[in-house]
């Protein structure tokens, strides 16, 4: 047996050497002390002492400096050891937080009517972290379990559960509650995420996720009024008919409910389908095959799989070009004309397109944009349309929908905080009313749409219908939907739209972000190197007044700059806000052009495109000064995702790269360099090579003879 005041006092003069607040040193040796002592941790002391005898200061700090936050959606993060980890005691005190949560709002009908439990692919299997030797808790650990251990705490507060056997995905979950009438759901996911990550997020009884001040009241009761985390055992409870299995009857009227959204019976279309591993292959997929489409499954990423092994980077997001690299080919050897995928749990839709015999990535506010003027034009014709005719976006979503829609007597809501429950909470809002007939679609930058009433969540599949069939229709006039964007933008003018972030982790990089957001807020800035400051908009500022929670002063914690004309623009806009699922700060650029004449929207593109790149090098710069970072520029060509501190890394040991030339034997220089990388994690040279050719007028392979 291990003492533990050995290892506490080893940790303590570990933690000493990083350069973090002392209350997250004295939170982390607090959390620390529990998991050693308490019986219920006993399963994780092997590793935790691992992690201390390898004195791995920093990831066993951020393991334990807190409980890792139920926020405003629930909790997502890194599957591991430690409070700040999703583990099975993480998910059962978020379901024991819930189960309060719902008696006391709902009584004996929350009992009564229960929760409906979801899961999609994803499955610990990370090596390297943890003594590989030992017993692990988390190893293997996926969504099934998650789901049990949940319903164990459930099925203890007397809470009916229904229950997948299998993955499914989010928006399907979305639309059980509504079917089945249930108080809540939770989806055990951590939607496109790494695949070293998991969570779980909780909806209501509409089938969305809480808002402000309502999601308050759970975060509280979750994060301060759990004294004990209540269990029954899993076989026990399925046999006191507790826990309720659901499948295919929940499968068939889910899928009859998304098929009428379909506004066109144009169908000659080929199209090749991703689901990336992920749940889509139970929503996506069969839907557009029931309504007659010709959609062949990519063989590469269609296997059920939470190690996204054949997506690149093994980030399975629409929102990354790179995550179509392994199904491109398939889509080329097919002569497809579209390929369509989706995230792990199948809310979040990507597409490319075959336009002039070259594949083209669409940005989900293009989608979007497309989206807008389809729906919109598709309505009119079918009569559809009447003086309250809406969609709904977010305020980071481009701009150009709301002037798609104002040209066309549509209104728009455009103006909701981030996130997908703002476009949902309005739709009940329009349904409460009894005029939920008059909304035509919602959407948010981040490849998230919904169209009809079936479900209160973004869906892949309602927008790969329209994507699919308005694909068709032009290919019936020998146009592609890259043309029909290109219309767009002629008419309206070029609004370009860019996002890109600063990833920092742990609670120094909790800290960094602060800072940027405080300094920002409280600094008056008259320009930005060569763009002046017309107005600054502090969304905390905005109504309500005083703010209705916690998390709505944090979901409104965003800075809007909209910025002074050039003469080529009509609208420059930069917005910037923390992350509310992932340790970053994003910033949001909207430059928005002027319409111009069909043949020279190329030349009109490269101008605004030009100025949103100057923009972003100032802005961004700007907030490296604010923590000490002088920033190559080459390092704009590294992978955009890649933690800050990666990318300073890779600068550090670049020279290190150049230097494995000297190294004669081949094999021995590709091994050196896989060690050199090793940090940076799947397909790690596709991650800075830009940066490396631009010195080097080489990539990284080439330039060591290893092609």
């Amino acid at each position: 047996m291990r003492n533990v005041d050995v290892l506490l006092k080893k940790a303590e003069n570990g933690f000493e050497s990083l350069k973090v607040s002392q209350k997250y040193v004295d939170s982390a040796l607090k959390w620390l002390k529990t998991w050693l002592t308490d019986d219920s941790f006993s399963d994780y002391v092997p590793q935790i002492a691992h992690l201390i005898e390898t004195e791995n200061w920093n990831f066993l700090l951020d393991s334990f400096y807190q409980v890792i936050p139920f926020g405003t959606g629930g909790r997502r993060g890194l599957v591991g050891v430690g409070p700040n980890r999703i583990n099975t005691w993480t998910i059962q005190a978020s379901a024991q937080g819930h189960s309060q949560y719902l008696i006391r709002q709902y009584g004996a009908e929350a009992q009564q009517r229960g929760v409906v439990l979801t899961f999609d692919v994803r499955k610990y299997t990370q090596k390297g972290i943890y003594d590989d030797t030992l017993a692990n808790p988390v190893m293997d650990l996926d969504g099934l379990r998650l789901t049990k251990a949940a319903a164990e705490v459930y099925a203890a507060n007397d809470i009916k559960i229904y229950m997948f056997e299998n993955a499914r995905s989010t928006p399907e979950l979305s639309y059980a509650i509504r079917h089945l009438n249930a108080i809540s759901g939770d989806m055990f996911s951590a939607s496109h995420n790494l695949p070293t990550d998991n969570g779980k997020k909780v909806y209501d009884q509409f089938g969305g996720q809480l808002i402000p001040p309502e999601d308050q009241t759970l975060v509280d009761e979750v994060s301060g009024n759990i004294n004990e985390i209540k269990m029954m055992d899993f076989d026990e409870a399925t046999a006191k008919g507790l826990i309720e299995f659901v499948g295919q009857e929940v499968d068939n009227a889910y899928h009859s409910a998304v098929c009428p959204v379909s506004l066109s019976d144009e169908r000659d279309i080929k199209i090749v389908y991703s689901p990336l591993h992920g749940t889509g292959l139970t929503s996506v997929y069969p839907i557009l095959k029931m309504l007659g489409f010709d959609v062949t499954l990519d063989p590469e990423t269609s296997n059920l799989s939470g190690a996204f092994e054949n997506v690149t980077f093994n980030i399975p997001n629409p929102e990354v070009i790179e995550s179509f690299a392994g199904s491109l080919p398939f889509a080329e050897k097919i002569d497809a004309d579209i390929l369509i995928s989706s995230d792990p749990d199948a809310d979040r839709i990507g597409l490319m397109l075959k336009h002039n015999d070259s594949w083209q990535f669409l940005t989900g506010n293009e989608i979007g944009i497309i989206l807008t003027n389809y729906a919109i034009s598709k309505y009119a014709s079918l009569g559809r349309l009447n003086r309250n005719s809406t969609i709904i976006k977010t305020d980071v979503t481009t701009s150009l929908m709301q002037k798609i829609a104002e040209g066309k007597g549509v209104h728009t809501i455009g103006d909701l905080l981030v996130g997908f429950k703002y476009i949902a909470d309005v739709m009940n809002r329009i349904e409460k009313d009894g005029k939920i007939d008059d909304f035509i679609f919602g959407a948010e930058e981040s490849h998230g749409y919904l169209t009809g009433n079936y479900a209160r969540d973004k869906d892949a599949a309602c927008a790969a219908i329209w994507l699919s069939e308005h694909a068709a229709e032009l290919k019936k006039q020998r146009k592609t939907l890259l043309d029909d964007l290109n219309d767009i933008y002629a008419s309206y003018g070029y609004c370009h739209n860019y996002l890109t972030e600063i990833r920092l982790l742990g609670a120094k990089g909790m800290e960094q972000i602060a800072h940027i957001m405080d300094h920002l807020r409280d600094t008056q800035m008259e320009s930005l190197d060569k763009f002046v400051v017309k107005e600054k908009l502090d969304r905390l500022q905005g109504e309500p007044q005083p703010h209705l929670s916690k998390t709505d002063t944090s979901a409104r914690n965003m800075l809007i700059y909209n910025l002074g004309n050039t003469r080529d623009t009509t609208g420059i806009k930069v917005t910037v806000r923390p992350s509310g699922t992932e340790p970053k700060i994003k910033m949001y650029f909207e430059v928005f052009g002027k319409p111009c004449d069909r043949k020279s929207l190329e030349d009109e593109k490269q101008k605004i495109i030009a100025i949103r790149h100057n923009l972003e090098k100032a802005f961004m710069q700007y907030c490296y000064r604010l923590l000490d970072v002088d920033f190559p520029d080459r390092g704009f060509l590294l992978f955009w995702q890649l933690p800050l501190v990666d990318k300073l890394k890779y600068f550090d040991i670049e020279d290190d790269i150049v230097n494995l030339k000297s190294i004669s034997d081949a094999g021995d220089r590709q091994a050196e360099l896989d060690n050199l990388l090793k940090f940076l994690g799947a397909n790690p040279i596709q991650k800075v090579d830009k940066a490396f050719s631009e010195k080097f007028d080489r990539g990284i392979l080439e330039y060591l003879d290893l092609n």
